[in-house]
């Protein structure tokens, strides 16, 4: 299970061939599977990206609830995409850029389900380092880019706590009811992140 006792903390332990997987290179193998998915995105490739993302979930032996709740949360957004897409193109042009978006989703939640923060950050910055000629500061870079990979499933927990205690509360299924209170529980989660990086002097 993942250590919910830190803000910073969705990483599942384990002993897998993907978790053992470099994390450069499963950053690199995101980045050039989120491009091409998103440059072709037909059916056909986003049909193949996700069915390799699942794939990639059971090769972590994790279980499939992991990849759910990595979509779950998005479910509106996505069916909004879908109609746009629909009405602005085609169903196949629908098809192909939300079945994307899945994968990408997908793709995400593993790479952070199975890397640590801290191999994550280490990763980005060797990747970045010849960018310190210009000016550019790759630890600084290299936080923000894994926080945001990390985003995904830490969002889709605290979605998925805000439709729980909605249903333990009886109330209807409506947007005002579950949005509000995953608004106040991601900047509370927000505060807890900026109180960890503040104890460890990355707060300017």
């Amino acid at each position: 299970m993942a250590d919910r006792s830190s803000p910073l903390a969705v990483y599942v332990p384990g002993a897998s061939v993907v978790h053992r997987l470099p994390a450069g290179a499963k950053l690199l193998a995101l980045v050039a599977a989120g491009a091409a998915v998103l440059a072709i995105a037909s059916p056909l490739a986003a049909g193949i990206a996700v069915a390799t993302a699942l794939l990639g979930f059971a090769l972590a032996r994790l279980s499939l609830r992991y990849a759910w709740r990595g979509v779950r949360p998005t479910w509106i957004f996505l069916i909004g995409i879908f109609a746009f897409q629909w009405w602005s193109a085609d169903l196949s042009r629908a098809v192909g850029v939300v079945g994307s978006i899945v994968a990408l989703l997908l793709a995400a939640t593993l790479v952070s389900l199975t890397t640590r923060t801290s191999d994550m950050i280490d990763a980005i910055v060797w990747l970045l380092r010849p960018l310190r000629r210009v000016g550019v500061d790759p630890d600084r870079i290299a936080l923000q880019l894994a926080l945001g990979v990390r985003a995904v499933p830490l969002i889709a927990e605290l979605a998925e706590t805000a439709r729980q205690a909605q249903y333990a509360r009886g109330r209807r299924a409506s947007p005002r009811a579950f949005a509000v209170p995953l608004v106040v529980r991601a900047l509370r989660r927000a505060d807890a992140m900026s109180d960890a990086l503040r104890a460890r002097g990355l707060d300017d």
